[in-house]
């Protein structure tokens, strides 16, 4: 029996990605579920109207800075691994491993095992037998600060684990396929959002709660202190969390068809879009309900408490099904991007080695879909993606300024490098990103509401130090 011939050519990846798909994947990959929840949390910390407004625009003014000082490093570098690739060349390998290693543990994955447990608690709402209810499992303990968590299986787990299932197959079949579903329920789901603007700012308008959101209230006195800098900055962990992934295009740069000019734009103009979306939407919910019913509202349910309140009960399944498409879209995107990242880890060695091979047929990273889907399954069925998430807000935090920081460096140290793209404003602009994104760094580890979270989070970043370390030697021998 004769061997098969030995592959001549090395599989490239297809660049199949468009400038719109480029700006859709952006889109996408931001609106999940949290502009429909996260703003009854912002409201309970900070207890007004006007802030609440402030803390959604300071958010995007500060992730639109990222998007346009990441615009030059990703012209700069327009290969599969996106941030990764920028920390590695602008800082150091290590800093670029830590990065990815902190996203395959939790950032990624457990952002999608997030958003998969949302689908599916949203699915239940129109099919109520998808209980989420742990009917095999155990409670595990961890104190006070960490609470308890019920490990196990639920429906609504089960059905979240089916959906990562089968976007990943849809994934592993082609980047033209999950990139045209990407475009199409970016769409659905961008057009579905303006609808709920525009219902809430015409036909939904309360007048009693116009009157107490925009009136004497909308900023009570004293809300402006420098002593509220520091509340501000930790009400913003939801909203930047929410307006997150952002940067994901950069991952899939090796299949746009023209990632120089392509990536800068997306990320800027997706990044700007939903800005808009989201401070728009907070002015209708505020148009619809008074500042309680936003604090309130049943499991945090901004979104559809809004809706509802237009339509009365039809509204509540409408707005279940919106909230669906969206984070259906949402975890498209993160799959998507996520694994191209470990594939660029595959080929510095620093990931299992068959990660960084394409599929033959489909020119996809077959192997670092699998492994993100699996680990993101395990997550599923531990319970603890919500807390892993918090675990990380600090060193995600510290990424993004490292990163933006990164390109001082290379300005200096690799000036004849080709740059197609330069960030606007340099340095005033990417300097004010980067004390920004420190100081909101900061503030996590200050406040204690979030001090546990930000130094757990630190801990688990650091735990990559000596895996990196131990996966050269490994490696090497």
């Amino acid at each position: 029996m004769t061997s098969p011939p030995v592959q001549s050519a090395r599989v490239e990846f297809v660049r199949a990605i468009s400038r719109l798909d480029a700006t859709a994947l952006v889109v996408g990959s931001m609106i999940g579920s949290g502009i429909f929840i996260v703003s009854a949390e912002i409201m309970r910390e900070v207890h007004s109207p006007g802030l609440l407004l402030i803390v959604w625009l300071l958010s995007g003014v500060v992730t639109l800075l990222g998007a346009l000082t990441y615009g030059e490093l990703a012209a700069m570098f327009p290969k599969a691994g996106g941030q990764y690739v920028y920390l590695r060349e602008g800082i150091s390998p290590l800093f670029g491993y830590l990065y990815g290693w902190t996203l395959f543990v939790v950032i990624q994955t457990g952002t999608i095992a997030a958003v998969a447990v949302a689908f599916a608690r949203f699915t239940s709402v129109l099919f109520p037998a998808l209980s989420p209810d742990v009917f095999f499992g155990t409670t595990l303990h961890l104190g006070k600060v960490l609470g308890d968590t019920v490990v196990g299986l639920s429906w609504q787990r089960l059905f979240a684990i089916a959906s990562i299932a089968l976007l990943t197959w849809i994934n592993v079949r082609g980047v033209r396929t999950a990139a045209f579903i990407q475009t199409s329920l970016t769409t659905i789901k961008t057009v579905a959002l303006a609808s709920l603007i525009l219902l809430g700012i015409t036909i939904g308008r309360n007048a009693e709660a116009i009157a107490a959101n925009f009136g004497a209230n909308v900023l009570p006195p004293g809300s402006l202190t420098l002593a509220m800098i520091p509340v501000i900055g930790a009400a913003m962990v939801g909203s930047l969390f929410s307006m997150d992934a952002w940067n994901n295009v950069g991952f899939a740069s090796g299949e746009l068809k023209n990632p120089e000019k392509d990536l800068p734009f997306a990320m800027a103009a997706g990044v700007l879009t939903v800005t808009t979306l989201y401070v728009l939407a907070n002015v209708a919910y505020l148009n619809v309900l008074p500042a309680s019913a936003i604090a309130n509202a049943p499991q945090d349910r901004v979104g559809t408490a809004a809706l509802e309140a237009i339509f009365g009960t039809p509204g509540l399944y409408v707005m279940a099904m919106a909230i669906m498409i969206s984070t259906f879209g949402c975890n498209n995107g993160l799959i998507l991007s996520g694994a191209r990242v470990y594939y660029a880890m595959a080929q510095d060695n620093l990931f299992f080695k068959s990660a960084a091979n394409l599929h033959p047929t489909y020119r996809t990273p077959t192997l670092a879909l699998i492994v993100q889907a699996i680990w993101t399954c395990v997550l599923c069925l531990s319970g603890t993606y919500g807390q892993l998430l918090n675990y990380v807000i600090f060193a995600a935090v510290v990424f993004y300024a490292v990163t933006a920081f990164g390109l001082f460096r290379l300005r200096k140290t690799r000036p004849d490098i080709p740059r197609p793209v330069r960030a606007p404003g340099y340095p005033l602009l990417p300097a004010l990103y980067v004390i920004l994104t420190a100081l909101i760094a900061v503030d996590l580890v200050i406040q204690p509401a979030t001090r546990t979270y930000a130094m757990l989070g630190l801990v688990l970043v650091l735990v990559g130090v000596p895996v990196y370390y131990i996966w050269r030697w490994v490696v090497a021998a």
